[in-house]
């Protein structure tokens, strides 16, 4: 006989605890993401504002920056407005619909940023490997063709995640101990059978994230071995240079969520709210730091923003 609670009731609505075992610490959690949710807006916008408005900087690697800028703020809008309404307001209700197309924008997101870091890291092996083709290889028409794959790949992969959520019957608990929506973790509190989902979402992520590192990994390679090649020293500094910010910004992206994926797998012991926070940092911590990294690292964009500032305050 049927009961109640496993086929009865499928709920329509989720409520997003936030991180459960440091409730009353939710306030001053709240505090460093919304000052890395102002550094985001603030950092990418600039960032896009910059690469958009000034000609000299309508170069590959700069059109690739501006993609990952866009990515990062809709990463961290997708994700930190919420978790903030949840510190704030205690308002963790969200719909199933909701639910479904957090996981959707998150998820397509990650995956696209990581496409996007490949093509920046193939944009450093043209460049320094065969710098006699790099406008003749990278043209303006060939990154609209690479990132108008980005997005489609990012598309075609994410969209059955939304049919095979939606199709999920939900009738154990709907509180989700989390500040956002992510698919295997709403997929756990259904009462059917998801191995589905899993053996999916696992396609996923070593057809693209795992394969984009790999690439990047052999990309980089060759990269090495032909700076160490080059005849002089300062030819070898000037190479690893430009290199320098966009190695900083793929530790960003891909360390925190290869330690997140090491915790769940083997931290069985570790407390709930640890997994949580590490999860969030993989949201928080790109879209804050990519703009900076660059900023710092990359002298055109550098000079961009003093010259921008110091217009304002004549």
């Amino acid at each position: 006989m049927a009961t109640p609670n496993s086929t009865s009731i499928s709920h329509s609505f989720f409520i997003l605890l936030g991180i459960p075992g440091l409730e009353d610490q939710h306030a001053w959690i709240s505090l460093p993401f919304f000052l890395s949710y102002l550094v985001a807006l603030l950092g990418n916008s600039l960032l896009i504002f910059i690469i958009i408005t000034e000609r000299s900087l309508h170069e590959p690697m700069y059109l690739f920056l501006c993609m990952l800028a866009v990515a990062d703020l809709i990463l961290s809008t997708t994700t930190v407005p919420k978790a903030l309404a949840i510190f704030w307001f205690h308002a963790g209700a969200i719909s199933l619909d909701g639910c479904v197309t957090q996981i959707f924008f998150i998820h397509a997101t990650f995956i696209a940023e990581s496409g996007i870091l490949l093509a920046m890291a193939f944009d450093r092996y043209v460049a320094i490997c065969d710098p006699l083709h790099y406008t003749v290889v990278l043209n303006h028409a060939v990154i609209v063709r690479v990132g108008s794959a980005v997005v489609l790949r990012s598309f075609c992969v994410i969209l059955p995640d939304v049919f095979l959520v939606k199709r999920l019957p939900f009738c154990r608990s709907n509180l989700l101990p989390h500040t956002y929506c992510e698919h295997m973790a709403v997929a756990k509190f259904a009462c059917a059978d998801i191995r589905v989902n899993v053996w999916y979402g696992l396609s996923v992520l070593l057809s693209t994230v795992v394969l984009d590192a790999l690439l990047i990994l052999v990309s980089y390679s060759l990269i090495l071995n032909a700076v160490f090649h080059l005849p002089s020293q300062g030819a070898r500094q000037k190479a690893l240079g430009t290199c320098g910010s966009h190695l900083g910004v793929i530790s960003m992206f891909y360390l925190p969520g290869i330690f997140t994926i090491i915790t769940q797998r083997f931290g069985h012991h570790v407390p709930l709210h640890t997994h949580i926070l590490l999860a969030n940092i993989c949201m928080l911590a790109p879209p804050m730091l990519n703009p900076i990294i660059y900023g710092v690292k990359t002298r055109q964009i550098r000079e961009r923003v003093l010259s921008t500032w110091s217009s304002q305050w004549k």
